[in-house]
């Protein structure tokens, strides 16, 4: 893989400090450990001559970057079909599938969409994680941004810190709701499965809105917007409310409605995987400031199952 390079001029704000500092004030996406690890292996550049981590800087020196690939970004592309809602120089956002993975890991050491987007832009492995600054779940569908530069990865990074980044999502939970509300409850790992995360105390702050967008006899179709993302959260909130996705095995149990039809439960048993879809993604462009807004259609297989709950003998009766 060919190396890349980062480059900036040191303003006159930072005269003064020490390389190490001034670097993690210049490129703040990687950590300081890091980029002083860099520093030693003389991968960092002053007016091209290798400097220690503590030499200081005079301000208007010319900085150069050498980042080593991680072991996430030196993974390798493959040609995998993209669903690209939009893309110019800065942003890509891409209408994920179910049942593609976002990043490499255990169990998954390729096919996933890091794999796809080297191959797409393959700049994209000089960046954190691939240009990735969200996820979704493995099972989850939906709307999900990229950044293809470094000064437009930090943009939407501070906007998602700064809760700017507009997400909506469509839920479909076992039981019925007649009312929305906010869940403000902290998460962290399980106490006792680690493969799991709870709502537990001392976790980190959480905070999930949703209302009622549908009603079914035993179920709810539900527009879910998050302040927090935290690993999980919409799938953990909604458990803890004791309305757990549809389809969702780690945080529920399927629950067959007393009375439904043989469809209704044949299409409940068959939808293998949480029914959670991305629907609605905003947020600022990081080069024009622009306000932008994409949304995503109800993928397939839920379209199906929200249609079989309508047409459920039990659903004439609620709309009656």
């Amino acid at each position: 893989m060919t190396e890349r390079f980062l480059s900036c001029t040191v303003p006159l704000e930072l005269a003064g400090q020490r390389l190490d500092q001034a670097l993690a004030c210049l490129f703040p996406d990687y950590s300081r450990s890091r980029l002083k690890q860099w520093i030693e292996a003389g991968r960092v550049s002053v007016d091209g001559q290798v400097r220690r981590p503590r030499d200081l800087l005079k301000g208007g020196e010319r900085i150069k970057l050498q980042p080593a690939a991680s072991k996430q970004e030196s993974c390798q592309p493959q040609d995998i079909p993209l669903n690209l809602v939009f893309e110019d120089e800065h942003l890509i956002v891409i209408d994920k599938p179910a049942g593609l993975v976002v990043h490499p890991a255990a169990g998954h050491a390729d096919g996933t969409l890091v794999n796809a987007l080297l191959h797409h832009a393959p700049e994209l492995a000089a960046l954190p994680r691939a240009g990735i600054v969200h996820r979704l779940d493995k099972d989850t569908s939906g709307l999900l941004v990229v950044a293809k530069t470094l000064t437009a990865h930090k943009s939407l990074v501070e906007q998602l810190q700064a809760r700017r980044v507009k997400r909506e999502y469509l839920a479909l939970v076992q039981g019925r709701l007649i009312a929305g509300g906010t869940i403000d409850a902290p998460i962290g790992r399980h106490p006792t499965d680690r493969k799991r995360f709870a709502v537990v105390e001392g976790g980190k702050e959480a905070i999930t809105h949703y209302r009622v967008a549908a009603p079914f006899p035993h179920h709810t179709l539900l527009q879910v917007t998050l302040e927090t993302g935290r690993t999980h959260q919409i799938r953990v909130h909604l458990a803890y409310l004791g309305f757990p996705l549809v389809g969702d095995p780690q945080y529920g149990r399927l629950r067959l409605p007393p009375g439904a039809s043989a469809e209704t439960v044949a299409a409940l048993r068959g939808f293998k995987r949480q029914a959670l879809h991305a629907a609605q993604l905003g947020l600022c462009h990081p080069e024009s400031g622009q306000e932008m807004r994409w949304q995503s259609p109800l993928p397939e297989d839920l379209r199906q199952l929200l249609q079989t709950l309508q047409a459920d003998p039990a659903a004439a009766s609620l709309r009656a």
